[in-house]
This record gives C-alpha cells, sequence and structure tokens, in this order.
C-alpha cells in the first residue's frame, strides 16, 4: 500500500534510511530502486562506479508516514487527482529531521563536494520499461540544503504527469510504488554519453552503438545536442563514426547550458576528430560486454571520461529491442509471405501453445509428414522470450526418406480422391455435426477441468479437416502442376494466375450474400438513410425496428452461416470472430451500397486468349486443356473452403477460452477476461482450480500476466518479421511512390482509402484505391468496391492477390510501406502488372 515500509535488507544506516552503494545490490530493488539497485551490483562486481549513497525508499515510506502524506496522497489517487496537486501536497511538507541527519552525513562522508542527484524508482529499470527521463534529475548539485531540495523534488517526481501517464501505459498500479533517491560524486567529465550493447534498430547483438558529447551526458541523454556516433564491434574495433552538431559544455561546478561554440563549429565545418581515442572505445566496449554478462541481456548504459579515467553511471535493461535479424534462405523467402499474411498480429502464447500448436500446425505436420517432409516445430517458427513471441522465422521443411516414394503417394491419392467429390465426404459431414454439438455446449455449466476438456476436444475436432487436406491435397498439387505444363508449352505460362480464379467457393458466397444485403438498403430509402448518416450505422436501431425485419432477418442468418469468419487471421483465436463483431459486416453492407465500379473479367479474357491459341483447334487438345483449367479452379476451391471450414471451430473455442478468463478473473489473476491469452494452454492446465489457489499463487499467476502484458507492450513497435529482410531492399523507381510485386494485372487510378484493421471497413467508398497492412477473406468483399488493392505485405498467392483477379482489380502486393507512404485522399495510378504504384496526373483546370 502507499507508505507501506519495505524491509531494510543489506544497508549500512541502523535507521535503513541511507545505505552505501556498495552495499546493496540485485536483491534489493524494493530499497534501492532500479538503478540504485543496478549501480551497486556494478560497483560489486568491480566496475568503475562514482562512489555515492542511495537514500532508500525506506526514507520516502517514513517520509509518507510521519508528515500524514500517506493518507493524503492515497485519498488523492482514490479521486484520480492530477500530477500537479500530488506534488502540491509534498511541496508543503516538511522532510523529518532524523531523515535530513543521515542524508547530511552521508554526503559529508562523501566529501561535501558536487554531486549528482538521481531518483531510483522500484518500478524503473525494469524488462520492458526503463522509465527513461521519467522522474527527475539534478545535476552539479552542491552544499546540504540543494542536496535536500533536489530529494525533495526526486520524490515528488514520482508524481509528475508524464510518469503517471508512463506507468499507466506500463499497467503498474501505484500500490506498493515507492522511490530512492541516488547520490553520487560528480564526475567533472571531457566527455560522457550512452551506449548500447546491441543495435536498437537492427537487434544486431554483434554490435555496440555508442553516442558521445563534451562535457556531461545530460544533453545527449536528453536529446538536446546532436552527439558523435560510434559503432563497434564486440571487441570494440570502431566499424563507424559521425561528427556531432552543436554541443553543450556542462561540468562539476559549470553552469548547465553554456555553449560550447568553438567545438560546435569544429564539429559543423567537418574539421572536428572523434571525442574518443580508440584504447577509450575499447575500453567503454569491454565494459559494455561485462555488463551483459553480469545481468545476462543487453544493456543500455551511461558513461563518462574524465581525466582519461572511465566511469559507468548507470546500466539498464535495453528495452524495446527486436531480435537478432535472421537470415533467409531462398525458399523462406518464397514461402514467407504467406506466412507474414497469416501472422498479421502477434499471436499470444495461448494461441502458440493451443489453436496453433495442438490445431493448425498439427494439420500442416501430417500435410508434410504424408508426402515425406518434416515440418519444425512450433517454437522454431514462431520463438519466444520471457514467454512472449518475438519474432516469425518461416518454416523450412526437411525432406525424409519417405519422400523417395512421395510421386507415388500423391500420384496414388489424386486419383482416388478427386478434388470433385470432397464435399460429399462423409468426414467433412461428421466434421460439420461435431462442430454444431460443440457449439451447442455452454461452457458456464461445466466446471474449470470439463472446460478444459471441452477445449482439447475442440482442438481434436480438426482432425477430419486435416484428414481430406492430406488426402485431397495431391489432387491439387496434380491439378497445378497438369496446367502450368500445358501453359508452358502454350507459351501462356503467365496466364496461370488469372485461370486459377474464379471457382465458386465459401467466400465468393459470402460475399454474394453481402451484395444482397447491400441491395436491401439500396431499395429502402429510410434504410439508406441510415447507412449514409455520418459514423458508422446503429446496429442495434437497424435490428430493433420493425420496418427492417427482412434486413434483420438476412442479416441475422449470414452471421449464422458466416458468423465464424476470422477478422485478423485463421492462425489467432484471440481475435473475434464476425459473429462478435456484427459492425464489421455491416461496414462491409455499407461500402457495398455504393454501385461497383468497372472491372475486368481477368478470367474471361485470360480463357478467351487461351482459346484463341492455334493448338486450341484440337478438339482433343482442348478438352484437355479446359479440364485443367477446371481441375486447378476446383483446386483453389478446396484450399480457401477447407480454411473456411476450419474457422468453424473458432466460436466454441473462444467461449470455452473466454469463460476460462471470466474465472480467473473472478480470482483475481487477470482483470478482463481476455487476459487469458497472456496465459500458455498448459498453464491453465496446471490450474486445479482458480478459487482454491492460494494467495501467494494468485500473486505468482497475476505477475506472470503482467510481465507478458509489460513485454508485449514493450514489442509493440517490432515487426515479427522485417519486410526487408523478406522482399529486399525496395528498388528505386524515379516515378514510384511503392513498389511491390504485381499480382493482378491492370491499371486503376483513384484516391486512396488507407484502412489499417476490420473496424474501419466502413470507410471505404466506391472506386477507392484500397490500402491496407494485410488481408485474409474476411477483408475480400471490398474488393467488390475497390479500384485496385496495395497491400504491405503478401505474394501473388495471397488471399488478396486470388480475390483480386477474380474481380479484376489491380493488386500489388508486398510493398512493405505502403500504409506509411500512402495517404487517404491522395490520387495514385496502380498498376498490377509492374507492381508500381504512382501519383496520378492531375486534371486540368476548369
Amino acid at each position: 500500500m502507499i507508505g507501506e515500509r519495505p524491509a531494510a535488507g543489506r544497508v549500512a544506516a541502523p535507521d535503513g534510511t541511507v545505505a552505501g552503494l556498495a552495499d546493496v545490490g540485485a536483491g534489493d530493488r524494493s530499497v534501492a530502486g532500479g538503478k540504485g539497485a543496478n549501480l551497486g551490483e556494478l560497483i560489486r562486481a568491480g566496475f568503475p562506479v562514482p562512489p555515492g549513497f542511495v537514500i532508500t525508499t525506506v526514507a520516502y515510506g517514513l517520509m509518507l508516514e510521519e508528515t500524514g502524506l500517506a493518507q493524503t496522497l492515497s485519498g488523492l489517487l482514490r479521486e484520480g487527482a492530477e500530477g500537479e496537486r500530488i506534488r502540491a501536497a509534498f511541496s508543503g511538507a516538511p522532510m523529518p529531521a532524523g531523515i535530513r541527519g543521515a542524508i547530511t552525513a552521508a554526503y559529508r562522508r562523501l566529501g561535501s563536494g558536487a554531486v549528482a542527484v538521481r531518483s531510483s524508482a522500484t518500478a524503473e529499470d525494469l524488462p520492458g520499461a526503463a522509465f527513461a527521463g521519467q522522474q527527475d534529475t539534478f545535476l552539479n548539485v552542491v552544499g546540504e540544503q540543494e542536496l535536500l531540495r533536489a530529494v525533495e523534488s526526486c520524490w515528488a517526481s514520482l508524481w509528475t504527469d508524464r510518469a503517471i501517464s508512463y506507468r499507466a501505459r506500463q499497467g503498474i498500479t501505484p500500490d506498493g510504488l515507492a522511490i530512492a533517491v541516488v547520490v553520487q560524486r560528480m564526475v567533472d567529465a571531457n566527455v560522457a554519453g550512452v551506449m548500447f550493447s546491441a543495435d536498437p534498430i537492427t537487434g544486431r547483438r554483434d554490435r555496440i552503438l555508442l553516442d558521445a558529447g563534451l562535457g556531461v551526458g545530460e544533453a545527449v541523454v536528453s536529446g538536446t545536442v546532436t552527439p558523435e556516433h560510434f559503432v563497434m564491434d564486440r571487441r570494440g574495433r570502431l566499424l563507424s563514426w559521425q561528427p556531432g552538431g552543436a554541443a553543450v559544455l556542462t561540468g562539476a561546478g559549470s553552469i548547465p547550458g553554456v555553449s560550447a561554440s568553438a567545438s560546435a563549429s569544429a564539429a559543423m565545418d567537418g574539421t572536428s576528430k572523434p571525442a574518443l581515442a580508440r584504447d577509450q572505445l575499447a575500453r567503454l566496449a569491454g565494459l559494455c560486454a561485462r555488463a551483459v554478462d553480469l545481468f545476462g541481456v543487453p544493456q543500455d548504459m551511461e558513461w563518462a571520461v574524465s581525466g582519461g579515467r572511465v566511469f559507468l553511471l548507470q546500466a539498464r535493461p535495453m528495452t524495446a529491442l527486436p531480435p537478432e535479424p535472421v537470415g533467409l534462405n531462398f525458399l523462406q523467402k518464397r514461402i514467407g509471405p504467406t506466412y507474414v499474411e497469416m501472422f498479421n498480429q502477434r499471436p499470444y502464447p495461448l494461441d502458440v501453445s493451443g489453436w496453433l500448436r495442438l490445431g493448425l500446425f498439427d494439420m500442416l505436420g501430417k500435410m508434410a509428414g504424408s508426402i515425406g517432409v518434416g515440418f519444425p516445430a512450433v517454437a522454431q517458427i514462431l520463438p519466444e522470450a520471457d514467454g512472449v513471441v518475438v519474432r516469425l522465422v518461416p518454416p523450412v521443411p526437411r525432406p525424409t526418406f519417405k519422400i523417395l516414394g512421395a510421386p507415388v503417394l500423391i500420384l496414388a491419392r489424386s486419383r482416388r480422391f478427386k478434388l470433385s467429390h470432397w464435399t460429399s465426404d462423409a468426414r467433412l459431414t461428421a466434421y460439420l455435426a461435431e462442430v454444431d454439438r460443440m457449439n451447442t455446449q455452454d461452457p458456464s455449466q461445466l466446471d474449470w477441468p470439463q472446460t478444459l476438456q471441452h477445449v482439447r476436444r475442440i482442438f481434436a475436432g480438426l482432425s477430419p479437416v486435416t484428414d481430406l487436406r492430406v488426402s485431397y491435397f495431391p489432387g491439387l498439387l496434380i491439378s497445378q502442376a497438369r496446367l502450368r505444363s500445358l501453359l508452358l508449352l502454350l507459351g501462356q505460362s503467365r496466364l496461370a494466375p488469372a485461370l486459377d480464379a474464379g471457382a465458386p467457393t465459401q467466400t465468393s458466397a459470402a460475399n454474394q450474400e453481402l451484395e444482397t444485403l447491400a441491395g436491401l438498403v439500396r431499395a429502402d430509402p429510410g434504410l439508406r438513410a441510415l447507412f449514409e448518416k455520418p459514423g458508422a450505422p446503429d446496429l442495434a436501431a437497424i435490428l430493433a425496428n420493425p420496418r427492417y425485419t427482412d434486413f434483420a432477418g438476412r442479416f441475422g442468418d449470414f452471421l449464422r452461416t458466416y458468423g465464424h469468419r476470422e477478422t485478423a487471421s485463421v492462425v489467432l483465436s484471440s481475435s473475434p470472430t464476425w459473429s462478435e463483431v456484427p459492425e464489421v459486416v455491416l461496414g462491409l453492407v455499407e461500402v457495398l451500397v455504393d454501385a461497383p465500379p468497372a472491372k475486368t473479367d481477368q478470367t474471361g479474357n485470360a480463357l478467351r486468349t487461351l482459346l484463341a491459341h492455334p493448338a486450341m483447334k484440337s478438339p482433343r487438345f482442348r478438352r484437355l486443356v479446359l479440364n485443367a483449367v477446371e481441375q486447378a479452379k476446383a483446386g483453389m476451391a478446396f484450399r480457401e473452403d477447407t480454411h473456411f471450414y476450419a474457422t468453424a471451430l473458432l466460436p466454441p473455442l473462444r467461449r470455452s477460452l473466454l469463460s476460462l478468463g471470466q474465472r480467473l478473473q473472478a480470482a483475481g489473476i487477470i482483470d478482463r477476461p481476455d487476459e487469458v491469452f497472456h496465459l500458455r494452454f498448459e498453464e491453465l492446465c496446471a490450474i486445479a482450480d482458480p478459487d482454491r489457489l492460494t494467495a501467494a499463487e494468485r500473486v505468482r499467476w497475476r505477475g506472470l500476466v503482467i510481465a507478458r502484458t509489460a513485454k508485449r507492450r514493450d514489442l509493440e513497435a517490432v515487426p515479427l518479421l522485417e519486410l526487408s529482410d523478406l522482399f529486399g531492399e525496395a528498388a528505386q523507381d524515379a516515378d514510384a511512390l511503392v513498389k511491390g510485386s504485381g499480382a493482378s494485372r491492370g491499371t486503376a487510378t483513384g484516391a486512396v482509402r488507407v484502412i489499417l484493421q476490420p473496424a474501419e471497413f466502413g470507410n471505404l467508398r466506391s472506386g477507392e484505391i484500397l490500402v491496407c497492412p494485410y488481408t485474409n477473406p474476411s477483408w475480400t468483399p471490398l474488393f467488390q468496391r475497390a479500384a485496385a488493392v496495395v497491400v504491405d505485405t503478401g505474394g501473388i498467392g495471397s488471399h488478396a492477390a486470388i480475390v483480386a483477379r477474380e474481380y479484376g482489380i489491380p493488386a500489388v502486393m508486398g510493398t512493405r510501406n505502403g500504409t506509411g507512404i500512402l495517404t487517404t485522399g491522395q490520387r495514385v495510378t496502380v498498376d498490377g502488372g509492374t507492381g508500381l504504384v504512382i501519383p496520378a496526373l492531375q486534371p486540368p483546370a476548369v
């Protein structure tokens, strides 16, 4: 609680209010705060750290108790008071005499000279939460009264608006929050700065990055100066150096903010030399490597050089550090776009350990194994750190001895299991009946073990779809190989993507039903007016109005048939389905109310081009080729529809997992039911009953969820796979705004509409250029109104490319950063053949 006094741990002062830095270590975070504990650990390990002491959290707690601030602070927090009111309360509370005496005595023992006074909160310098700059630091503090004022300001800085906001974003509550203050002898630095033991941009662990500025390093840390930038390898060998810009000198006893104009001028005109000699760089690199060994994780450090001596001023774990770059081989780059499109969001631990490992990846493993290929484990494809997925590594299938017999097996299976018959296979009928039974089960009526068992049955329920894919997948391979061989013989290979498209699928049926719903809106002036009002249509008002019962009935039928469709990706059980967010479907209907733009019949054009070939005059050869086209279409429809039927398990699965989450919420382990996805399935199985957990067990499970939440937040800006690793650096084109892979031929000109997530579907207008980060089947209704589609990820075989060809609109895939470069309203021309997006010619002024 606020003001609660922690145990003092290893401290030198009898009352525990002040301790020498050498007397604290990693186990004393609750007493010395993050910064103080890390500095003490460095001193114990023999690092050159300036001497000093720490005013512990015991002193902070005593101050709150003896001044009555503890009660005042609790009341202000209950009221949700802003930081200014809390700090005002601190400023009116005098520091207790005993604490003043302990601080001044320690200051005298240190020599009573200039010191640096730094905040050291218990919540800072944690993995995923560095708290860099969130509390205050005071340099060149001289004299006892100035020191006491600086300490009081550090205490109050725990409650600045920026610190409160940062803690809220990190999910850190004020309960038990405390702050220590580190006081160190001021280093009269000639040069100082920061150092990273890994590249914070690329994630390379074999690089050390160092920024340096003249004088004390505060200007470098605060960003008020452009520092010199050094890049070294692990041995301290200088790889590159960039001179800095204007400098600010701040030294012990100097006045902060005095400009070093001569040095700045030298840097600006290019006559400056590096501020650090090679031997100093080597010493800093050595300290960097030792710190990483000591703490076990990459480090963010502050350092200073004074009179030739090197000092470490701070060390903390690097946050938001990308995983190390991974080199991809040719095969990984070929299949990578498909995986990037599937993993368009970072999967949660429950996604990985449940739906993926026990469901979809088990399916992929059995499919690969059926043709003699080994499929990597989930941990190889989605490696984790601290229980959170940090990267995506496209799998590399491993041939086994069984592959020698694969051609015979593939041919035999393709003859036995005809693609045209798969929908009448008894296994599909049995699967759909089992899904219906699972949907009738209400997980709230089951106890904890029964609900877990029901989840296991859902995972196992995917087996019939797996068996169907194993049986009929060879037919898909054979049909594609046959069509492409024939087209190669005719010199028409470029027609293959367009000829594949156009087969009736569950996705195309859903899109047609959405068109029907849009037609009902167009036919009813009142209903259309509701859709044309600013903002999203009011679903509740529409469904409750007796005038619109026809629309409401058809909308309900649509959700019952297609509502299990995923909103984000088939691999994410953590994302809601259409039936859970019907407003997303309503947004699609809203898009389709507009009249469609003119489209090109790409499949029809490709077929006419094929039929015009002289060789097609032979009736026998013509039948052979057209049969190959139909079989290839059937194969693509099989791929699409088995995906559709697999997602039928998502609604009962999500209901069950969220039911488990509700029970964990009731037990105080999580704050919302959907936070259950931060736990692994085997961890859920390890809990016998949440209601019977001890207080210590609840704290442990809650701490695990909080830590993984913080780790996910730390990785928010880090992509699972750098698209430049997959597609290479974007080729320069003088006229192109963005460039990707041409995936559906044709050109279109229109205004850009950037859509980042399903909730924005309703923003698209007919004839606009859809620009999005990824797609899946739930996005494809938008293609019925878009003039063209431009996607950051994906390739020629992705859902977006296939559906774009079916609808006859240009598509450019794998642009890497189209959503970041193109802006809504910008007029562009999309060339789906060359993969270029260029500025549109402006129409002449009237």
